[in-house]
């Protein structure tokens, strides 16, 4: 376990869907985090910590909604730095099923400006529910690939799709052409079971690897890789999950899940994920480092 963020309820922690960049020297982490409205209303918001060294956190504030595209909360953060600014896209959250794709900016990576066309992604196609979440995005070519998932029309099955914008645009919801017209990643294999979302996206040898999660939250959900030469369609690299859940008792028993892929100005790669001890009433933060072998293939050093 790395990092861990207490609740309002004494005894409880809470931290879920890393995101990690480097910015202006720092490691910063954007994460989802629970809070509880007077109301009783329990949702979500993006946490935000620093660190010098990746391994020890300071929590250094928190992004909470303040547009009507954003619902009742914020989560699932996937960050990227351009020509000095942070981009950040995220789901709004507490409008299900019509919970979409956000996008904001900063220049300190901890005050975000929104985008005004928000939400600036939202599927279309009668193969999915118009429903977009755990945003991440990685650089390929002159444009931005922005990985998302969603549901089938049953609501039943989670799956991925992607979207693209020019680098030069301003990112804004004219600026994004859905690529598929069907899920580029849906649930195939057992451990998957009905879902497959939280892409991770690293752009790395001419060739995109998209770590995942499949299962939903605690059924375990594990983590997976697919790769692609385009960006759009995949190929499994593995049958079995490339990261399982821990052993009963261990601080991840109920999952290993929500993927986030990290390279580092050193060129190490760091996968974060979540995980909870307990069926999901405590979430935590850990990350593992991503070694290559010379195909490619990407292997867990926990």
């Amino acid at each position: 376990m790395l990092f861990k963020s207490p609740t309002s309820e004494p005894g409880r922690f809470f931290a879920k869907d890393p995101c990690v960049i480097r910015f202006h020297g720092r490691g910063f982490l954007y994460y989802s985090r629970q809070r509880i409205e007077e109301t009783g209303y329990d949702c979500f918001v993006i946490g935000i910590a620093v660190s010098d060294d990746l391994e020890n956190w300071e929590e250094a504030g928190e992004i909470l909604p303040e547009q009507e595209a954003e619902g009742r909360g914020l989560a699932a953060p996937g960050a990227i730095v351009l020509d000095g600014v942070v981009h950040l896209f995220y789901q709004s959250y507490g409008q299900f099923p019509k919970d979409y794709i956000c996008h904001a900016v900063s220049e300190d990576g901890i005050h975000f400006r929104r985008d005004e066309t928000n939400p600036v992604v939202v599927p279309e196609g009668d193969w999915n529910v118009h429903r977009a979440i755990d945003a991440d995005v990685a650089v390929m070519g002159d444009e931005l690939f922005l990985y998302w998932a969603t549901r089938d029309p049953a609501m039943k099955i989670q799956m991925l799709g992607v979207s693209t914008a020019k680098l030069d645009s301003g990112f804004r919801r004219e600026d994004w052409t859905q690529r598929c017209t069907e899920s580029i990643l849906r649930p195939e294999l057992p451990w998957e079971q009905e879902c497959i979302e939280a892409p991770a996206a690293l752009f790395r040898d001419g060739k995109m690897y998209l770590f995942y999660a499949g299962a939903y939250n605690c059924s375990p959900q594990q983590i997976g890789c697919a790769v692609s030469r385009d960006g759009i369609r995949f190929t499994r690299l593995q049958d079995t999950p490339l990261l399982k859940n821990g052993a009963e008792g261990e601080w991840n028993a109920s999952e290993s899940g929500h993927p986030y892929v990290f390279e580092d100005e050193d060129g190490k790669v760091y996968l974060f994920y979540q995980g909870s001890p307990d069926g999901g009433k405590n979430w935590f933060l850990s990350r593992a480092e991503v070694l290559f072998d010379e195909a490619g293939n990407p292997r867990i050093e926990a």
